[in-house]
């Protein structure tokens, strides 16, 4: 049977003499506890540490009875709860719902578990409803299908959005959102509210506290097909031979994308944070950072092959002492792309072009299984996952894959042209040879 009561802690005494006065709820033999708004000093209390104050006994009295109702409304859905969530029940069944507050607490744990790049996109929704609703707090019940529809319409129009800048308040007009936009917006929004039904809702103990979601009838508009990024050989020589000046960004950025390249499609935090304990005889080993919740943990090992090596001896462990930040890394990889684009007659790469580029090439090139570019790239296959914990990863597929994608930018035009049976296909390879190539 779970009981409450008033406890003091004597060892919990403040700077200024006070003591809280705390809920103590226990159930299943262990004890938790719940603060409460009231301070008191040693006269308050008797030599045992409990409370003699009589007016401040009969204000927490009303409490333990209000609580002791709600554990015997409870009924035989008490076995389902724990002390902690036990606790948890009592000090906020009364407490309003902030979807704002929920959010941020979502956004930091989510920091917390290393998963930035998810934090950052939730919380640009986070900040753009504050605009919207121009307040500081937000009862998820105000969410609704109408609510949605004018607020898709307020980030398709131009709007002007103020943020913290270096410590300065900068306020800035912004365009309105494209279709892509306003899909991503909202299926991050999405993400959000079944995040907060999950939290605020028990449904275990009948308490629905949200009762639906208004996704469920809002049409989120469809993203448009987005352009395939993937180059060519040619193009992938071309990023990999133009002249860049020595020791800028420029540099950086095609030396990184590059060694993404040759390594299987590696992501920039990944090689961020790789450390010299990840080189184990000749090979890259690590846990890719952006599926590291897998229940292998993303763990992938790739052969560091001849082209890899002198760029990875130049960047390694000295990447994060360079730049403390991935951010940073990030943004100026992002700026002397531009650049490497420019000097190479492309235009709009980024570096998730070297992953896919790879992949492409070893699918459509190379002829490679999806089953095998896909073990390259550390992809799950959820199709396969009971196939899975019988069969163990043979990396020497990577390295065949990894191999003859390489292979293509070692070879001549002339030998690579040559060896394509199709006439049409020989004259516009050739073709491209001789043309500038555009993106």
């Amino acid at each position: 049977m779970a009981t409450v009561g008033i406890k003091i802690h004597k060892h919990h005494k403040k700077a200024d003499g006070t003591y809280n006065v705390k809920i103590r709820v226990a159930h299943k033999g262990e004890k938790k506890y719940i603060d409460t708004p009231h301070f008191v000093v040693d006269k308050q209390l008797t030599a045992k540490s409990t409370l003699k104050d009589a007016t401040l006994r009969q204000i927490l009295n009303k409490t333990l009875d209000d609580y002791r109702i709600t554990i015997s409304n409870l009924g035989p859905k008490l076995e389902l709860f724990n002390a902690e969530t036990l606790r948890n029940h009592l000090r906020d069944k009364n407490e309003p719902m902030d979807f704002f507050k929920f959010c941020s607490d979502h956004i930091e744990a989510l920091k917390n578990q290393g998963r930035k790049g998810s934090a950052g996109t939730l919380n640009t929704v986070l900040l753009s409803l504050k605009d919207y609703f121009k307040g500081n707090t937000l009862s998820p019940l105000e969410i609704n299908e109408w609510m949605l529809t004018a607020y898709e319409k307020y980030l398709r129009a131009e709007r002007k959005l103020t943020r913290l800048n270096q410590g300065k308040l900068i306020t800035r007009t912004v365009k309105g959102m494209s279709d892509a936009a306003v899909h991503n917006h909202f299926r991050d929004l999405r993400i959000l509210f079944k995040a907060a039904m999950k939290f605020y809702n028990k449904p275990q103990i009948g308490e629905n506290r949200i009762p639906y979601c208004p996704f469920d009838n809002y049409k989120i508009v469809d993203a448009p097909e987005t352009r395939k990024r993937n180059l060519t050989v040619e193009q992938m020589k071309a990023i990999r031979d133009c002249k860049v000046p020595k020791d800028s960004r420029a540099e950086l950025a095609q030396d990184l994308f590059m060694l993404s390249f040759y390594l299987c499609g590696m992501n920039a935090v990944d090689l961020y944070n790789l450390r010299a304990s990840n080189i184990i005889k000749g090979r890259v080993e690590y846990n890719r950072s952006k599926t590291i919740r897998r229940s292998d943990r993303a763990f992938i090992s790739i052969k560091l092959v001849k082209e890899a090596k002198p760029l990875l001896d130049k960047y390694l462990e000295k990447l994060h002492i360079r730049y403390n930040s991935f951010e940073n890394l990030d943004r100026a990889i992002n700026e002397g792309l531009k650049a490497v684009s420019e000097r190479a007659e492309l235009f709009g790469i980024t570096f998730y072009w070297a992953r896919h580029t790879f992949a492409n090439l070893g699918r459509n090139k190379c002829r490679m299984s999806k089953d095998d570019v896909g073990l390259a790239l550390n992809h799950v296959d959820h199709g396969n996952k009971t196939t899975d914990i019988y069969i163990e990863k043979d990396w020497s597929i990577v390295d065949e894959v990894q191999s003859k994608v390489i292979a293509l930018l070692n070879e001549s035009n002339e030998a690579r042209i040559k060896k394509l049976t199709d006439p049409i296909e020989q004259r516009k390879s050739m073709r491209l040879v001789r043309l500038k190539i555009t993106v």
